[in-house]
Formats: C-alpha cells, sequence, structure tokens
C-alpha cells in the first residue's frame, strides 16, 4: 500500500466520495505489481532491520507508524513466503530456589497502579546455554515503561550477580526513596545482602507468590523476547561475546528501537519521554482489600439493626494482616512511616 500519510484510506475515501471498494478495485487495476513489490520491499525491509527479531503484529504496528495501511494477515502471508518469520523460543527452564530460611515479603506489585517511572522495577534471573557452558543474567525492569534499567552476566546464581544488577539500575536511575522493589521468592533476592542494598537505598521488598509467574509477568515477557530475539537467533564464542550482544540487544535495541504492544507499539525510551512532557508528578496507589464489598456487609448489618462486626475483615495470606488500605498512600509515604529496619508485612505482626 502506498505511503498515505495520517489520513486512513476510509477518511480519504469520504472526502473523495467514492466507495472503499472502488478505491481498492482501481488500486488493483492501476498498478497491482508495483504496489505489491512496494509493501514486499518494505515489510523485508524492517524483518532484516530488525534481524528476524519481529514477528507479524510489529512489522504491521511498524507498517502503520511508516504511513502505509496494511493488513496483517497480508503480512502474516508475505513473511510466510518469503521464510521470513520470526525466530521461535525454546521451553523454560525455571531457576528459582525458593526453599529457603529467609522472609518473604508482602506482594505488593499486584495492587499498584503506576503514573511513572521509579515507582515500581522488577527482578529476576534467567539461564544462557553457551557451547560448553551455562551462565546466567539478572535483569531490573522498571515496570512503568518496560526498560531495563539494569542488568549484569556471570557464571554463577550467587546474590553477588542480581546485587550487580540492582547497583547498576540505581546509578542509572538514581531512584528516590520508596520505590518498590518486585522479585520472586528465590534465594538470591531473599538473603540478608540483598535486603541490605534494599534497605541502604530505602526501597521496598515485595516478592511474588509461591508458583504464580503472572506477578512476574513483565520480566518473565523481557526474557522471553531476549532469547527468541538475541540468543536462539546467534552462536557466540564466549561469554565475553554474548555479553556485547546483550549489551547492544539492551541499550541499542531494546530500550531505544523495539515497538513494545502493551506500551502503545513504541519504544520504551520513547514512551518515557511522551510520559514525561504529560508532567504527570502523581504516586503511585495501591490497595489491600476490598472497600466496596466491606462497606455493603456493615451497611447490610446496620439496616438489620444489629451492631457491625468489630472483627477485622478476613484477608488472604499474602494481603495485609493489619486490615488497611493505603489506597491514597504513596509507596514513599509508607517506607517513611515504618521504622528502620521494618517492613510492611512485619508492621502487621507488631
Amino acid at each position: 500500500m502506498p505511503v498515505q500519510g495520517s489520513l486512513s484510506i476510509e477518511r480519504m475515501c469520504q472526502l473523495a466520495g467514492v466507495s472503499r471498494a472502488g478505491f481498492y478495485r482501481s488500486l488493483q487495476e492501476r498498478a497491482p505489481v508495483e504496489e505489491e513489490m512496494e509493501t514486499r520491499s518494505a515489510i523485508q525491509e524492517i524483518a532484516v532491520e530488525h534481524r528476524r527479531r519481529y514477528g507479524y503484529r510489529r512489522i504491521t504496528a511498524e507498517l502503520h507508524r511508516r504511513g502505509m495501511a496494511v493488513n496483517h494477515k497480508r503480512v502474516l502471508r508475505i513473511l510466510g513466503q518469503d521464510n521470513l518469520l520470526a525466530v521461535r523460543r525454546r521451553e523454560f527452564v525455571s531457576t528459582t530456589d525458593s526453599d529457603h530460611p529467609f522472609p518473604v515479603h508482602l506482594n505488593l506489585a499486584r495492587r499498584m497502579e503506576l503514573s511513572g517511572i521509579n515507582q515500581l522495577w522488577i527482578a529476576d534471573i534467567t539461564y544462557i546455554r553457551l557451547q560448553n557452558e551455562f551462565v546466567y543474567l539478572a535483569v531490573v525492569l522498571d515496570a512503568f515503561s518496560r526498560k531495563v534499567v539494569g542488568w549484569a552476566l556471570g557464571r554463577t546464581l550467587a546474590a553477588r550477580l542480581p546485587i550487580a544488577a540492582l547497583q547498576q539500575s540505581i546509578a542509572e536511575r538514581q531512584p528516590p526513596p520508596g520505590l518498590v522493589h518486585h522479585s520472586d521468592r528465590g534465594v538470591q533476592y531473599a538473603c540478608g545482602d540483598y535486603a541490605q542494598v534494599l534497605q541502604r537505598y530505602q526501597m521496598i521488598p515485595s516478592m511474588s507468590r509461591a508458583g504464580n509467574p503472572y506477578d512476574n509477568a513483565s520480566c518473565e515477557s523481557f526474557m522471553k523476547t531476549l532469547k527468541q530475539e538475541e540468543i536462539y537467533a546467534n552462536d557466540y564464542r564466549d561469554l565475553e561475546h554474548l555479553r556485547e550482544n546483550i549489551e547492544e540487544f539492551i541499550e541499542q535495541y531494546y530500550n531505544r528501537c523495539r515497538l513494545h504492544s502493551a506500551l502503545g507499539y513504541r519504544p520504551p525510551e520513547e514512551f518515557e519521554r511522551d510520559a514525561s512532557t504529560k508532567a504527570n508528578c502523581a504516586a503511585a496507589t495501591m490497595s489491600f482489600f476490598r472497600h466496596g464489598e466491606i462497606y455493603r456487609s456493615d451497611e447490610q448489618d446496620n439496616r438489620n439493626g444489629e451492631r457491625p462486626n468489630s472483627r477485622p475483615p478476613a484477608h488472604r495470606p499474602d494481603e495485609s494482616p493489619a486490615g488497611y488500605s493505603s489506597a491514597s498512600c504513596s509507596p514513599a509515604e509508607l517506607a517513611s512511616a515504618l521504622p528502620a529496619g521494618r517492613h510492611p508485612e512485619q508492621e502487621g505482626a507488631g
């Protein structure tokens, strides 16, 4: 489809007073071969430019960004004909060891509504298989923009690997006190060394529920993208060769160029710039129980002439035992209200 600017086919047909069927019929009769070759050339250019990392959905979105109205089914057909379909992922293997004696923190991430960057960071670790060894990658993402703000690559799963990724994130972003740090329940994130770093920079720890990867879905999605679009598509000589390629993929491609479906098909850095122009300084909010159900329960008791139940409402095991809500309280305010060394779930037990 030739470049048409910001106007849609439907709008142009309305302005010209012709039907869409007549427009497409005229287009096919006038230059069917040229139009097909132009579309195929653009699809091939995008696929090669992104080294076969893009599937048909992102290629379609990129064509739309360039002003070309092309249906996703057509893009998928051309990719199949030209053998340019994206490289597929392999089976996922867990690297989480949650059988440890360290404290497990309350899950705050699933209750947060984000309004800007540096409110919620998500961390995870994955393995990468080289020809003669296994190596491990720790990453930290900003949940608001899905941007990778820190990463570390090494041959060990010891706590110093994710600590290095966290320290790189802190040096890069300089987050304010009260940032929520979310991870799985792995021993690397629960150990004392990692907890000391979080406490030093006044971060609030948060952990996923056992056996539930959806609480850490943003980081899992990045790991899938990294392996599918970079790791499985290349061969690496050694650890340093892998490090160079991962650095290029994260810093130059993923954060700056790759269209992210959850961001309205925009790269993370572009999404952050657009969000910053709106000057939205509101803090993130979170809630610990369903206010509506409690209100309706009390209202029904009052209508029956009975005294409302004075006992606190029942909570799930991973919810706040204190029975309070901080829906109007930012994570920074929540952190400042806690004594040094105390965590939200420990406050409820006091």
